[in-house]
């Protein structure tokens, strides 16, 4: 079985703001985006392209899906919810609250939204969901940045910490595969 994640193209709002829940619009448009994600993905010789796309409800994530097939949207592959850092500059977040934030990234709410754990609690879930099925076909999500590094870290049975800090390019693809009940990964930031 084959899961290829797809992150979704850059957004159309200023640098350094923080989003995770935040719908923030697409720069590009989302059609034009999926034609040169097909053609990425025949290049890779990704798996077959049809069939139910799986996506967050951001629009950001659900434009795009909805150019590339039919779709499912699911909440809980959206992005980690920021609580009141929401649409904040980064650089205008009181450096103690961040510095309190990085010193337990796992648990710490300083914004009053998810915690890291409750995040990847969440995301787990999802692919435990879908993964309880026995299919034979590939899954594609379009998603986010910080869905794709935690599931693949899940998947694989990495540490969080390591795998978060992953880049992660606009529109990358990350493919997986899993063989005799282990997760490969095939593809990163591709």
């Amino acid at each position: 079985m084959d899961l290829v994640l797809i992150r979704h193209p850059a957004v159309g709002i200023d640098a350094g703001i923080c989003y995770g829940r935040t719908d923030v619009p697409l720069l590009a448009d989302a059609a034009e985006s999926a034609r040169l994600i097909k053609a990425r993905l025949q290049t890779l010789k990704a798996p077959d392209l049809n069939g139910a796309w799986h996506t967050s409800p951001l629009s950001r994530c659900r434009l795009l899906a909805e150019s590339l097939g039919p779709i499912q949207t699911d909440p809980r592959l959206q992005e980690l919810d920021f609580g009141t850092w929401e649409g904040a500059r980064w650089d205008g977040i009181d450096r103690a609250m961040l510095d309190a934030w990085a010193a337990d990234l796992e648990h710490a709410r300083e914004h009053g939204g998810e915690s890291v754990a409750q995040f990847a609690g969440r995301v787990a879930g999802w692919a435990d969901s879908v993964f309880a099925v026995d299919r034979e076909g590939p899954v594609h999500v379009v998603t986010h940045a910080g869905v794709m590094r935690v599931l693949t870290g899940h998947l694989l049975g990495l540490k969080r910490a390591n795998v978060i800090q992953w880049p992660l390019d606009f529109g990358a693809i990350v493919w997986l595969k899993r063989v005799r009940g282990e997760w490969l990964l095939v593809r990163w930031n591709a």
